[in-house]
């Protein structure tokens, strides 16, 4: 049943990971299928729950981290655009407050910048308007900057007017996702990357799990498998109506001389009826400045270098009716960010509506990113999270930005479910 209520650097094997190797068959009290930061969090958040407790830990991947976790912005979101009776609002909040906590105990460099919200057009002006009431109904400090002191604040940024909200910060989010690691392990859970499960079947005293190399069984299981999610899902036959839309984030990044172009992170107003927040300009943990995502329809769900073509993922989605329904509702947008991704000077002008002094020259070729986009047979895009739930299983078919801000109370949410799931 699906329950719409949840609505790289790292070293090749980080503190605690392992492959492992041969047919044995492993029994766990818990597996967790996903190493990015949603599945760490899970795990860790379990072993809190239940000292003790046996858990394995699955990752396709090679490396923590490897998909969305390690191929996002690093902000530390503060949940200021997401409906108040949304778990978006509710869980971004509090993973905005707990990542920090989590990054100030475990020595963890991060930054609190703020984010400058930029209106260039009377339309946007409006949405700034009903993006400061939203604050104030999260309880988010803010403060609405006319023309003259947005550009006092941020000489290289243009506009007519600004919000400002001081809450939101920077991270490396592959830091978090290794500590994670080494917590799980340190606990004595079991972090076993480069095992791509290959099978699932749920019995009514456990669930085995098949990888190319082993099997595993657990009393309970959890997915956190992100862009893979819903085939996932499936394997375990779980009966849903969603599939995972791959969308293509580019970004660039601004040569070092501009490393300081912008103090605040620089956002766009956002369109309500996307799913996306615009290009923007990031400062990272790293010291320089990021600029983007777009979102342009991807062609593989982990090919990362520009044209990757996954023909397996192509076909999957160009057989499913909800691509359909969501290319004619979004027509212009979606033409729009193609011209952006294959015309860098058409990209530069969504940074120069707020930016103009930014050139072609100063967008510098970075790594991008690709965004697991949950969409319903009849075309309605999963804004919040979501859960389809069995007696031993939790899949999470969608876990949308701010999901790595979030990742800390969405696993204390999904540990506690998992907790409570009947067994026999």
């Amino acid at each position: 049943m699906v329950l719409p209520e949840l609505q790289e650097l790292p070293a090749p094997f980080a503190a605690g990971e392992r492959k492992q190797m041969g047919g044995l068959v492993e029994h766990a009290d818990y597996c967790i299928i996903g190493g990015g930061i949603v599945g760490l969090a899970t795990a860790y958040q379990l072993l809190c729950k239940e000292p003790g407790a046996s858990l394995i830990l699955l990752e396709a991947a090679d490396t923590l981290a490897a998909h969305q976790t390690g191929h996002n912005s690093g902000v530390i979101h503060s949940g200021i655009y997401y409906a108040p009776d949304s778990l978006k609002a509710r869980f971004s909040k509090a993973g905005a407050q707990q990542t920090k906590e989590f990054c100030r105990e475990h020595g963890i460099p991060f930054q609190e910048p703020g984010k400058l919200l930029v209106a260039t057009t009377a339309l946007e002006q409006e949405r700034l308007d009903q993006l400061e009431a939203r604050a104030g109904i999260h309880g988010l400090e803010c403060e609405r900057l006319d023309q003259p002191e947005l550009r006092r604040r941020e000489p290289n940024v243009s506009g007519f007017a600004g919000l400002f909200i001081p809450s939101t910060g920077i991270v490396d989010y592959r830091a978090v996702a290794r500590k994670l690691a080494a917590l799980i392990t340190a606990a004595g859970g079991q972090v076993i990357t480069g095992a791509r499960v290959t099978a699932i079947s749920e019995h009514a005293d456990r669930v085995k799990v098949g990888t190319s190399d082993n099997r595993y069984s657990c009393g309970k299981l959890v997915a956190c498998a992100g862009l893979q999610s819903d085939r996932l899902a499936e394997l375990a036959g779980v009966d849903i109506d969603v599939q995972i839309i791959p969308f293509r984030g580019e970004y660039f990044e601004l040569p070092p001389d501009k490393s300081s172009y912008v103090r605040h992170l620089i956002y766009p107003v956002p369109d309500p009826a996307l799913p996306f927040l615009g290009v923007h300009l990031t400062p990272t943990v790293a010291g320089t400045i990021t600029v983007g995502p777009n979102a342009v329809l991807g062609l593989s769900r982990e090919g990362y270098p520009k044209f990757s073509v996954d023909l397996q993922d192509v076909g999957r989605y160009l057989r499913f009716p909800g691509l359909w329904h969501v290319a004619r509702e979004h027509a212009r947008t979606a033409v729009r960010e193609v011209r952006n991704s294959l015309f860098k000077g058409s990209y530069l002008q969504e940074c120069r509506k707020y930016a103009p002094g930014l050139a072609k020259e100063d967008l510098l070729p970075y790594e991008a990113g690709i965004r697991a986009q949950a969409v319903r047979r009849d075309g309605t895009l999963i804004h919040d999270f979501l859960l389809a739930e069995t007696p031993r299983m939790i899949h999470v078919l969608n876990a949308p930005s701010p999901a790595a801000t979030a990742a800390l109370p969405i696993g204390g949410h999904l540990a506690s479910k998992a907790v409570l799931l009947r067994t026999a």
